[in-house]
Formats: C-alpha cells, sequence, structure tokens
C-alpha cells in the first residue's frame, strides 16, 4: 500500500486546503489527456484514490491511525530506541 501523503507530495499535517492543491497540481501532471506516458493512467488514478480518502474527514482520521500503527518498519529498533532514552531518565 502506498503512501496517500506521499502520492501527493505532501506532509500529514497538510491542511484541506494544501491537500486540494497538491491533487490539482498533480492531476493536471498526470492526466492521461495531457501526459502522453505509459504510467500516467495508473498515476492518476493513484492520485484520485489518495485525494479521496484524504479530502474526506472521517476516512482521513481513519486512515492516519492504520498508518500510525504501521509505520514502525523495524519494531525492535524503535524498542531499544525508547528503553534507552527511559533507562538515560531513570538514570539521571
Amino acid at each position: 500500500m502506498q503512501d496517500s501523503y506521499e502520492i501527493l507530495g505532501i506532509s500529514p499535517t497538510a491542511t484541506a486546503d494544501a491537500i486540494k492543491a497538491a491533487y490539482r497540481k498533480k492531476a493536471a501532471q498526470y492526466h492521461p489527456d495531457k501526459n502522453p506516458s505509459a504510467d500516467a493512467p495508473v498515476r492518476f488514478r493513484e492520485i484520485q484514490e489518495a485525494y479521496e480518502v484524504l479530502s474526506d474527514p472521517a476516512r482521513r482520521k481513519a486512515y492516519d491511525e492504520y498508518r500510525q500503527r504501521n509505520l514502525i518498519e523495524d519494531p525492535l529498533a524503535v524498542a531499544w530506541d525508547i528503553s534507552g532514552k527511559y533507562i538515560q531518565d531513570a538514570l539521571q
């Protein structure tokens, strides 16, 4: 699953207006009628799907919650980092 924020080229803290502006820019760039590239239709559909998720507040909230749960790529490294910080704080 691709990151909808990455597809639109925006940060997760982007406002609704920023999402809309990014969508319009990317949609114009990859619209199959304007872009002769072979992957333009696929990219255009990805952009549409990302916008559909991020433009609806309820869907965006659910997506953000799902994304937050799955962002940790290396849970062991994160666990070591957290425990190291905890131990440092406890020893001070």
